[in-house]
């Protein structure tokens, strides 16, 4: 052992390090924790106002000439439009607006759209009825149904309804949501 210690090398290292303190120990560095989970940046009070907004000043006299009514946005594939006319969506919730002027139907049609889609509803059916007591001017609520689903972004399709389920007097929504 005292070999050791007159190893010219063990002496040169020992003189070199001889002023030399050790450090203090340190704790090991905090680990990263999980980012949180993404927030919405509107509120669903946000959307709905977005949505009543970009909804105004739809009052343009459009006629529908046949009975059935169909819809879908560009990327939306032909088998899904397929399903929901079959009705293989299930219907989540329902707005009756038969009997309601046009104006009152908008507005509560409005208002149906904005709460749904707050609660990310993915397939409601709107019943608008078949226009029989609208004169020659046939089925305005239809119209006018058809007129604001196609500007309401959120819609991804609609067709008229089965037979079953009211028809041409009621059309089957799918809507996109922002969790989906």
């Amino acid at each position: 052992m005292s070999a050791k210690r007159d190893d010219p090398d063990a002496l040169l290292f020992r003189d070199a390090v001889r002023d030399v303190k050790p450090m203090a120990p340190r704790s090991n560095a905090a680990l990263a924790k999980r980012k949180p989970p993404a927030r919405a940046r509107f509120t669903a009070a946000d959307r709905a106002a977005v949505l009543v907004e970009s909804l105004q000043g739809l009052d343009g006299d459009i006629t529908d000439t046949g009975d059935e009514i169909s819809f879908r946005r560009d990327g939306v594939q032909d088998s899904v439009v397929r399903k929901l006319k079959r009705g293989e969506y299930r219907v989540e919730d329902v707005c009756d607006l038969h009997g309601l002027r046009v104006d009152e139907a908008k507005a509560h049609l409005r208002e149906f759209l904005a709460v749904v889609l707050a609660r990310n509803l993915r397939c409601v059916r709107i019943i608008h009825g078949k226009g029989k007591g609208s004169g020659p001017r046939g089925p305005v609520l239809k119209t006018a149904v058809n007129m604001i689903l196609r500007k309401t972004g959120p819609v991804l399709a609609f067709t008229s309804a089965r037979r079953v389920d009211g028809g041409t007097g009621a059309i089957n929504v799918l809507l996109t949501s922002a969790t989906r």
